[in-house]
C-alpha cells in the first residue's frame, strides 16, 4: 500500500529533502557526479574522428579500428540496465567510486596502448566502468531535488548527457590534429581524478540503499550480454556487411532475438532480477521512455546525416564539420536551463510538444539544403535543434520518473538510459543505410535521364570535354563522363539527404499523441509510494 503523502513542510529540513545521504553539500555532490558523467558521455563520441589516425598509428585497417567504438558500446550497453542492481548490491557510493576510478585508469591504459588488440581490451574496461555513471548520476540528481524541482535536476543532467556527445567530435578533432589521438584519452585523467576525490569526500548512500545479499542472477546477466552484444555489433557492422545478405549479421540477429526473449522471460520469472522490468507496467514511464528513445533516434540520425553531408559532399575537414555542428550544443546550453524553469511552472507535456514542433521546424529548414549552402545556412537549423533539445529531453525525463520511489530510481534510470542508447544506435544505423540505398536509387533515376536525347546533358558533356581537351580526345571523353557521373552522384546523395530529413521530421511529430499517455507530475508531492 502506498505511504501517505506528506507536505513539503513535514519533510526534514535538509537541502536534499528526500535524499538524507545527500543532505550536506548538495552542490558539491552534483558537481562530482556530473563531472564523471560528462567525462563518460564525451568519451562515447570523442574517439569517432580519430579512427583513421588510430588505424594508421597501430598498423590496422579502418574497418578493424571501428572495433574501438563497438567494443566500448557493447560493454557500456550491458552495464547500463543493471546499474540499479549493482548499486544495491555493492552500495551506490562504492560503485560510483570504483567506476569513476576504473574509467580514469582505463583511459590512461587506452592512451598508452601499443596495439589495436590492447586498445580494444582497454575500451571494453572503459565501457564496463562507464556504464553505471549515467544512470546513477541521474538517480542522484533526482533524489537531490524534491519532485517539484525535477525539471531543474534534469536540466543540469541533460547538459552533460545531451551536450557532451555534440562537443565530442570537435574536441576529438582538435586534440588529434594538434597533438595525437592518444590525447582524446589523456584528457579524462584530470577530470576523473577530481571526480573521484569529490565523490569520496561528499557523497553518501541514502538510507534506503542497502547492500543486498541476494544471489547473483547469472542467467539474467548472461542473456543480457548475448542480446546487447548481438544488437550492438549488428547495428555497427550491418551496413558494412550488407545486412541480412551476410550470414554473420543473420547470426547476430538470431542471437539478439533469442537472447532478448530469454532475458525478458528470466527477469520476469526470477525473484532477484538484475533489471526489474516491472517498472514498464507504469504507463507514464513506458510512454516517456519510448518517446525518449525515438527522439534520440531522430537526434542522432540527424547529426550523422549532417556530419556525413558536410564531410563527403561539401568537403569539410572533420574539425570544421565539428565546429559547424557546435551550434547544436550552443542551443542546448541555452535551452536546458530554460526548459527546467518551464517544466516547474507548466505541464511538462506541453513543453515537450513545443520542443517537438521546434525540432520539426528545424527539419523544414534542413529540407531546403542544397550543395551551395554556406556555413551559416548550416549553423541556424542546428542551433534551432539545440534549442529543441532541452524542451524535449528535460520534460521527458521528468515524466518518466513520476511516482517512482527513490529506492527504485536507480533501476528506472538504468532502463531509461538503456532505451536511450538503443534508440541512438538504431537511429545511426538506419539513417546510414537509408542514405546509402536511397542515394543509389536516386543515382539510377538521374542517370536514366542523362542520355543522348537530353539537350542539357549533351551541352554539359561538350563543356566538360572542352575542359579536358588537353588530355587527348579519348581520355577527354572518359574524364568528361566520369566528372558527369560524379555530379549525378552528388545530386542523388543530396536528394537522399533531404528525404531523410523529411522522414525524421514526420517521425518526431508522430510522438505528440504518445505523450498524452504520460502522467502530469504533482509539484506538491513530497514522497512517493513504495514499490511499483
Amino acid at each position: 500500500m502506498s505511504a501517505p503523502l506528506q507536505t513539503e513542510q513535514d519533510m526534514p529540513s535538509t537541502v536534499t529533502r528526500q535524499g538524507e545521504g545527500l543532505a550536506e553539500g548538495r552542490s558539491l555532490v552534483i558537481l562530482a557526479v556530473m563531472l564523471a558523467t560528462f567525462m563518460e558521455v564525451l568519451d562515447s563520441t570523442v574517439v569517432n574522428v580519430s579512427l583513421t589516425h588510430i588505424a594508421g598509428s597501430l598498423s590496422s585497417t579502418a574497418s578493424e579500428a571501428t572495433w574501438v567504438l563497438t567494443s566500448y558500446l557493447v560493454a557500456n550497453g550491458v552495464v547500463i540496465p543493471i546499474s540499479g542492481w549493482l548499486a544495491n548490491h555493492f552500495g551506490r557510493r562504492n560503485l560510483l567510486l570504483v567506476c569513476t576510478a576504473g574509467f580514469t585508469i582505463a583511459s590512461l591504459l587506452c592512451g598508452i596502448a601499443p596495439s589495436l588488440g590492447m586498445l580494444v581490451a582497454f575500451r571494453v574496461l572503459q565501457g564496463v566502468c562507464g556504464g553505471s555513471l549515467q544512470p546513477l548520476s541521474q538517480a542522484v540528481l533526482l533524489e537531490a531535488f524534491p519532485p517539484r524541482q525535477h525539471g531543474k535536476a534534469m536540466g543540469i543532467w541533460a547538459l552533460a548527457a545531451i551536450v557532451a556527445p555534440v562537443l565530442g567530435p570537435v574536441l576529438g578533432g582538435w586534440l588529434t590534429d594538434n597533438f595525437s589521438w592518444r590525447w582524446v584519452f589523456y584528457i579524462n585523467l584530470p577530470i576523473g581524478l577530481v571526480s573521484v576525490l569529490m565523490i569520496r569526500a561528499f557523497l553518501k548512500d541514502p538510507p534506503y540503499i542497502r547492500r543486498s545479499s541476494a544471489r547473483i542472477d547469472s542467467w539474467g546477466l548472461a542473456t543480457l550480454f548475448v542480446w546487447v552484444a548481438g544488437l550492438q555489433i549488428m547495428l555497427d557492422k550491418g551496413q558494412e556487411e550488407d545486412w541480412f545478405d551476410s550470414r554473420f549479421i543473420v547470426f547476430l540477429g538470431l542471437a539478439f532475438a533469442i537472447g532478448f526473449v530469454a532475458w525478458v522471460g528470466r527477469e520476469l520469472a526470477t525473484k532477484d532480477p538484475v533489471a526489474d522490468l516491472r517498472v514498464f507496467t507504469r504507463i507514464s514511464f513506458t510512454a516517456a521512455t519510448a518517446a525518449n528513445a525515438v527522439m534520440v533516434f531522430v537526434m542522432y540520425g540527424s547529426q550523422v546525416t549532417i556530419s556525413l553531408w558536410l564531410q563527403t559532399l561539401l568537403g569539410y575537414p572533420s574539425l570544421q564539420a565539428g565546429v559547424a555542428m557546435v551550434a547544436l550544443g550552443l542551443g542546448g546550453i541555452i535551452s536546458m536551463p530554460l526548459a527546467s524553469i518551464l517544466v516547474s511552472k507548466f505541464d511538462p507535456r506541453k513543453v515537450f510538444v513545443c520542443g517537438v514542433l521546434t525540432f520539426s521546424l528545424s527539419f523544414y529548414l534542413l529540407m531546403g539544403f542544397n550543395l551551395n549552402v554556406t556555413f551559416w545556412d548550416v549553423f541556424w537549423p542546428q542551433f534551432l535543434q539545440g534549442l529543441a533539445l532541452g524542451l524535449v529531453f528535460v520534460p521527458l525525463t521528468v515524466l518518466a520518473v513520476v511516482g517512482i520511489p527513490n529506492e527504485r530510481m536507480g533501476n528506472a534510470t538504468g532502463l531509461f538510459n538503456m532505451m536511450r542508447n538503443i534508440g541512438g544506435g538504431v537511429g545511426i544505423s538506419i539513417v546510414e543505410t537509408m542514405l546509402t540505398r536511397m542515394g543509389q536509387q536516386h543515382t539510377n533515376f538521374l542517370v536514366a535521364n542523362v542520355n543522348q536525347t537530353s539537350p542539357t546533358a549533351l551541352s554539359l558533356i561538350r563543356g566538360l570535354k572542352g575542359l579536358y581537351v588537353a588530355s587527348g580526345p579519348g581520355l577527354a571523353d572518359q574524364q568528361a563522363y566520369a566528372t558527369l557521373f560524379g555530379l549525378v552522384e552528388r545530386q542523388a546523395a543530396m536528394v537522399a539527404l533531404v528525404r531523410v530529413f523529411q522522414y525524421l521530421g514526420v517521425l518526431a511529430l508522430i510522438l505528440i499523441p504518445l505523450i498524452a499517455l504520460t502522467k502530469r507530475p504533482r509539484h506538491d508531492e513530497s514522497s512517493r509510494p513504495v514499490g511499483y
